[in-house]
């Protein structure tokens, strides 16, 4: 049965983001079924899902409440667009999400993935500056490293290079990408506007002419470059400076928001109120495919009150009724079940742990992250100062650590962007004891990895 599987996943499948030579291995995996924090595969081989899939089976695996959720409402109403009509299940999404969201973020707009929260988000931008005769807005400032999104749109905002090199040719010339927030740090005696990275977002709109500028886009913490949290006033700054220039502020949640960082969305975390939040992925905690944008509602009158009196976009399958109605069940079982302040009371323990790992490992450079979202980075020797060559980055990035991390049976993702890496991001309903078997399963990927380096 499983190698049939295998044969058949090899022969007809076509895999996302992996290498030929990956796929077509002897060793290739077919996950079967999953339960809490744990997956399996058609061999009963059991996995710690240390990803949460793909940062977003955030209330865990198996959850029969929402199978039953989606199924009822199937039975009820399969579909039905929200081009000028409305179902319950998106109006009750819609407004619960509305509720969480900060300020005046009323308005939600919703898609199916990330990717298309934030084209959405792009022309939106776009969209409001022409409904108020700002036509040479068009330009949007983003951050290098920073991952936003796979179709043409999000493609040129994201800022890895190997995502976006192929594709060059196909994309729109407004982008302009400034340094992040990676090493970034404030004097003493200093505030978070002597930050280069800041300054470097308020120099780009200086040089390109702010009234060309439509919008900043930025993680609250960026995935992209191994989960960099912001020093202390940043997204201050962001808004000061959006607010200065006209310029729309979004916050690209698709992986902060719905509980990752503690809090409804990171833009609550860290105090701002952007113009936009972009989110997917733990809205229903992956059980059915669902983004959008929260958009703050005078921004959305103000559309809806100029001349042109609509936002052009849309898409078939927004709003959809089953995936809206597992998402209310999920924002409930979440506030019912006390999750973000389950995620906030083990924060400190699980980066505590992670950096006892750091300590007693010199192959690791630095522990980084908040909540329930970690990066931990290599280098040959920290004790000695040493990173890792040429050699060993490519050889680590090109299967080594994956096969530690196989061996491991632990899903954690080995990240080559911008450094060598694993990405950490469990289920948000993971306590100490599926904590406690995450880092010791890290730790023998690390034992793996320094005993690689020293043999040479």
């Amino acid at each position: 049965m499983t190698s049939d599987l295998s044969q058949k996943a090899q022969a007809h499948l076509m895999p996302h983001y992996t290498k030929g030579a990956a796929w077509r291995a002897e060793n290739h995996l077919v996950l079967d079924r999953g339960e809490g924090c744990y997956v399996w595969d058609t061999a009963g081989n059991k996995y710690l899902d240390g990803l949460a899939g793909l940062f977003c089976t955030n209330m865990g695996h198996g959850r029969a409440d929402f199978a039953a959720t989606a199924s009822k409402q199937m039975e009820r109403l399969a579909f039905f667009p929200t081009w000028g009509f409305s179902t319950p299940p998106a109006v009750e999404a819609a407004t619960m999400i509305a509720e969480r969201a900060p300020g005046d973020l009323d308005e939600v707009f919703f898609v199916n993935s990330g990717s298309e929260a934030v084209e959405s988000a792009l022309k939106f931008a776009r969209n409001y500056h022409l409904s108020q005769g700002d036509e040479g807005r068009y330009k949007v400032i983003a951050r290098d490293w920073a991952y936003h999104g796979t179709t043409l749109g999000a493609l040129t905002v994201t800022g890895v290079p190997k995502f976006r090199e192929p594709f060059l040719p196909m994309m729109w010339d407004g982008v302009r990408h400034v340094r992040n927030t990676y090493g970034d740090s404030i004097s003493e005696g200093g505030t978070a506007a002597d930050l280069a990275s800041v300054q470097a977002i308020e120099q780009m709109i200086l040089d390109e002419g702010p009234d060309t500028v439509a919008l900043v886009i930025a993680e609250p913490v960026q995935n992209g470059r191994g989960a960099l949290v912001p020093p202390e006033g940043y997204w201050q700054e962001l808004r000061r400076i959006c607010d200065k220039y006209g310029v729309l502020l979004c916050a690209d949640e698709v992986i902060n928001a719905f509980g990752r960082l503690g809090h409804w969305t990171g833009s609550e975390r860290f105090g701002v109120v952007p113009d936009m939040i972009t989110f997917a992925k733990g809205v229903t905690s992956a059980y059915q495919p669902l983004g959008g944008v929260i958009m703050r509602r005078p921004l959305v009158e103000a559309i809806w009150d100029s001349p042109m009196g609509i936002f052009m976009h849309g898409s078939t399958f927004g709003g959809h009724p089953v995936s809206a109605a597992v998402a209310v069940a999920n924002m409930r079982a979440m506030h019912d079940e006390n999750i973000l302040q389950h995620v906030l009371d083990h924060e400190d323990y699980f980066k505590g742990q992670l950096d006892e790992l750091m300590l007693t490992h010199d192959c690791v450079k630095e522990v980084r992250g908040t909540g329930y979202f970690y990066a931990v980075e290599f280098m040959a020797d920290r004790v000695a100062g040493r990173d890792l060559s040429d050699a060993q980055a490519a050889a680590l990035q090109g299967g080594v650590l994956g096969s530690f991390v196989r061996e491991a049976r632990v899903m954690i993702r080995p990240d080559d962007r911008g450094a060598t890496m694993l990405t950490i991001s469990p289920p948000l309903i993971a306590d100490r004891g599926v904590l406690d078997d995450l880092v010791n399963r890290v730790d023998q990927i690390l034992n793996r990895t320094g005993a690689w380096l020293a043999a040479g």
